[in-house]
């Protein structure tokens, strides 16, 4: 294939990226018939998009060699069906490693999906996506509608939230950022930050309109717990803020020169728009995700914010790398969590074949998602859920096999 059919290939495949978890775990069967509202054995249950769905929790670091070395999950990594042979919902990527599955005495449900939005979208078997309401079609429910139906019969003590990246179209955003890098060299670079296309994204009418939009879905929580029987006294909401994927351009461990950048490292990206997605583009997310959770005027509602929680282990950040790089042999090589990156490459050509998909791009990867499980375990907090902000406290793992990480 030619340098020039590779780029068309790699800008055609890339608008996949994100548009496209239901894993249950359990801790023991629960009760039969008396479970609900304050009765039986406790549950958690997440809601929102491919941050927290599990997307990209398959693969556990970065390699340009096989992809047996990084290979967490396995082929079945994202089955969440009864009988384990396939999705619920095609692209919900609902992980085995996704955050909401704490684990011990707590049994887990994830409703979220990848590609989702605050609403319902996609009109056949193929393209929809529940958003956090009460939709109901001949596809599927809207995440809200199944929380009430699962809450009624079980006993729900936390609804882990995180909604609101693809209002404002991430993947549309990531496509510009890699295009314009991909069709510019480095003596005249095209940056994204100034597209209109991209910066319209981030005007103050937007900002608001799309954190008026991330408040409904949060209330749409709330009445679905109130339709399930719930008083606000006996669950919390708790609203994820979103990790910060790269680095800024100077953390790059990759120059802006060439093609390593994306022909190695998977983040074709110029300096300036990785600046840009630290300083504007994450930053707005989350704000409007607090805004949001200050705007209900819930009192059972707390704030997770992860957005340092990759630092450190972002894609191409310069205190890490891949396998390769680094001399770890394969995932599972001691000390491999902290010499490779908790975020997925951005690939495209090499999801041809398989098994990689592209839609599992710039995605927390299989450590990532367990950081993100160490923090969410933390928010539980034994039952009675709280906020604050999660971020690496040392090297290694705990004794889950999780990143160690700390709330504070």
């Amino acid at each position: 294939m030619t340098g020039r059919v590779t780029r068309r290939f790699r800008i055609v495949a890339l608008a996949g990226v994100l548009a496209a978890g239901a894993v249950v775990t359990t801790a023991g069967a629960p009760s039969a018939g008396a479970d609900g509202p304050g009765a039986g054995a406790p549950w958690v249950v997440s809601l929102g998009d491919s941050a927290i769905s599990g997307e990209a929790g398959r693969w556990a670091g970065n390699t340009n060699n096989g992809s047996n070395l990084i290979d967490a999950g396995g082929a079945d990594a994202y089955w969440d069906n009864a009988a384990n042979t396939g999705e619920q919902i095609a692209g919900c990527h609902r992980s085995e490693a996704a955050a909401i599955h704490i684990g011990g005495a707590v049994s887990s449900l994830n409703l979220a999906c990848s590609g989702a939005k605050t609403y319902t979208s996609g009109g056949g078997s193929s393209d929809f996506k529940p958003g956090i309401d009460f939709a109901n079609t001949a596809y599927g429910k809207g995440q809200a509608l199944s929380l009430q139906e699962f809450a009624s019969t079980h006993n729900v003590k936390m609804v882990a939230v995180m909604i609101g990246a693809n209002d404002y179209g991430f993947a549309d955003i990531l496509q510009a950022c890699h295009v314009n890098w991909l069709t510019s060299p480095s003596w005249w670079k095209n940056y994204c930050y100034d597209d209109s296309s991209v910066s319209s994204r981030f005007t103050a009418s937007n900002i608001t309109a799309k954190t008026t939009a991330i408040r409904g879905a949060f209330l749409n929580v709330r009445q679905a717990m109130a339709n399930a029987g719930y008083a606000d006294s006996q669950y919390a909401i708790v609203a994820h803020t979103y990790w910060s994927p790269v680095p800024s351009g100077a953390g790059n461990r990759y120059p802006e020169s060439g093609w390593t950048r994306q022909s190695v490292g998977g983040c074709g990206m110029w300096n300036r728009d990785a600046d840009y997605a630290n300083n504007t583009i994450v930053p707005a997310f989350n704000s409007s995700v607090r805004n949001a959770a200050t705007q209900t005027g819930l009192s059972n509602i707390k704030v997770l914010d992860l957005q340092s929680s990759l630092n450190g282990r972002r894609l191409c950040e310069n205190t890490v790398g891949l396998l390769e790089e680094k001399g770890v042999p394969s995932w599972t090589s001691a000390g491999a969590v902290d010499k490779t990156e908790w975020v997925n490459q951005l690939r495209v050509a090499s999801t041809i074949i398989g098994p990689y998909q592209v839609q599992e791009s710039v995605h927390a990867n299989y450590w990532g998602q367990l950081a993100m499980r160490n923090c969410m375990r933390q928010a539980y907090n034994g039952g009675t859920p709280r906020g604050g902000s999660c971020v690496r406290s040392a090297n290694g793992l705990n004794a889950s096999g999780e990143p160690n990480m700390a709330l504070q």
